[in-house]
């Protein structure tokens, strides 16, 4: 933290306080809004909340508001869905209404409108529909993306290999992984693991995440206007943005010139042809912005989440020992140790399935879920949300709901495994969500991660550098996200 941001964020409150004014919408006739916490002027609820386990402040006003309640984040109006039932029900039933991504002034700023993640309106739905297009199809080129995914699998054992049984942390190794991967789809090729423009571009992304919990970063989410007239972690996040920015538009210029539109080698070729087809429509989405946004936004919400997760993975298989030996029973019948692993190998595979489903479940990689925000003025159960509402249609109750997992505190495999040991799938599992916002990446993240997971377990056996029963794998909260605390592990080659 820069020095002066400790007691600067005293004197932003203050200043807050004199420049905001707070902005609440009555409910129109007998209408009312959701209850909640009375909001203080101008600063709303932000002194009433654990900033640094936001979800965890929002649980406990749960256990007092019920599923739906407000709270105020300064003057900006925030709704929370902290229920299985009201959050299928807002994200399926009444999609369209909550379908607007949520306002995020820091991703505002540098999305600029563009992009898959941050955009709305019919710039998000036109973006949208030709990024699950291009990932659904899982090839583009004359490789699929699961011989890509296959490739780095394979350059990552090798790495793992050549730690030669000495301690060390995983998250690197696993982050250049899953980068490398949305790299071979999204540029066409894949980087070794010492260049240094790459490790650069990783390092950029992972700070950006890290200053996101910053409590400049999250001042400046609340009181933008002011905020933006001051220096502190926001502006290092502009910063670091654009040069990301930059070594995406040098990948982009290079494919401009090599580009054959018969033969479209990956997503950068794909966007471009589509560019060209659109060139005659004024009012096109499809531009260079759009596709530097688009790409950085696939490695914002894919390469780091995918490697938090299988981080987890690993960690977790040492803390039960049981359930990491009967992933290898299953991988030596099905896969055997002279091919990769596939996709095809899955179907066969239902103990490994259910390993992978509950480490999704108990890692609850974003409790709270992505911000939406409503269309238009809706009408909720019996409860009126006006029109712009951010709203948090929270993951966590449905993945640790009691009623579907018996002791979801709990890591069981059994979750998901019906009596005659096949998967056993339920509609509460909705890791990255549901509806219109789901992850368009669904297919990849899946994809890698079975893959990625299978291929380390099929070459090595994970050694604790303490007993299991000292582990600690319970996952430690990063402002909106659940993240593996750090560890150390050794690999025995099987």
């Amino acid at each position: 933290m820069e020095t002066w941001e400790a007691p600067g964020i005293f004197l932003l409150l203050c200043a807050a306080c004199l420049f905001f004014l707070s902005v609440r919408r009555k409910a129109p006739g007998h209408q009312r809004l959701p209850p909640g916490p009375q909001a203080l002027p101008w600063v709303g609820n932000i002194l009433q909340l654990d900033t640094k386990d936001f979800p965890r402040s929002l649980e406990k006003l749960s256990q007092r508001y019920g599923p739906i309640f407000t709270i105020h984040l300064g003057s900006q109006r925030v709704v929370v869905l902290y229920g299985h039932e009201v959050a299928q029900e807002a994200l399926l039933a009444q999609g369209d209404s909550f379908g607007a991504r949520g306002s995020n002034p820091i991703l505002a700023k540098t999305a600029n409108g563009t992009g898959i993640g941050f955009s709305n309106g019919e710039t998000w739905r036109q973006l949208r529909q030709f990024a699950v297009a291009t990932l659904g199809s899982l090839e583009v080129g004359k490789r699929s993306f699961e011989e890509r995914i296959q490739e780095e699998a394979s350059f990552l054992v090798e790495r793992l290999r050549n730690t030669n049984g000495r301690p060390f942390d995983p998250s690197r190794f696993l982050s250049q992984a899953t980068a490398n991967i949305l790299c071979s789809v999204s540029f066409g090729s894949r980087f070794d693991y010492e260049d240094e423009e790459f490790l650069g571009f990783i390092r950029l992304v992972q700070e950006n995440a890290l200053l996101q919990s910053s409590p400049m970063t999250k001042l400046y989410n609340i009181f933008p206007t002011i905020l933006e007239y001051f220096p502190g972690s926001h502006k290092k996040i502009f910063k670091n943005t654009e040069e990301l920015k930059r070594f995406i538009s040098r990948r982009v210029k290079r494919h401009q010139e090599t580009t054959k539109p018969s033969q479209p080698q990956d997503f950068i070729d794909a966007f471009l042809v589509k560019m060209e087809q659109e060139k005659q429509n004024s009012g096109s989405v499809f531009d260079l912005q759009s596709l530097v946004r688009s790409i950085l936004d696939l490695f914002i919400g894919g390469a780091e989440s995918t490697s938090l997760t299988l981080s987890y993975a690993l960690l977790t298989l040492m803390k039960h020992p049981e359930v990491k030996e009967k992933v290898h029973q299953e991988i030596d019948t099905v896969i055997g140790s002279s091919r990769s692993p596939c996709m095809a190998d899955l179907g066969k595979m239902p103990y490994t399935d259910a390993v992978i489903h509950e480490i999704h479940r108990t890692l609850v990689l974003v409790p709270l879920n992505l911000p939406h925000e409503t269309t238009k003025d809706t009408l909720f159960r019996q409860y009126f949300i006006p029109k712009g509402t951010t709203v948090f249609p929270a993951l966590k109750p449905s993945l640790h709901d009691s009623r579907e997992f018996p002791n979801p505190l709990q890591f069981d495999p059994g979750h998901f495994l019906d009596d005659n040991g096949g998967l056993k799938e339920s509609k509460f599992f909705i890791p990255l969500s549901v509806g219109q916002r789901a992850c368009i990446g669904k297919k990849l993240v899946d994809m890698t991660i079975f893959v990625t997971l299978t291929s380390i377990l099929q070459h090595f056996d994970l050694v604790p550098l303490v007993a299991p029963e000292d582990l600690d794998a319970s996952p430690a909260p990063a402002f909106l996200t659940m993240v593996p605390k750090a560890y150390r592990l050794r690999v025995a080659p099987r």
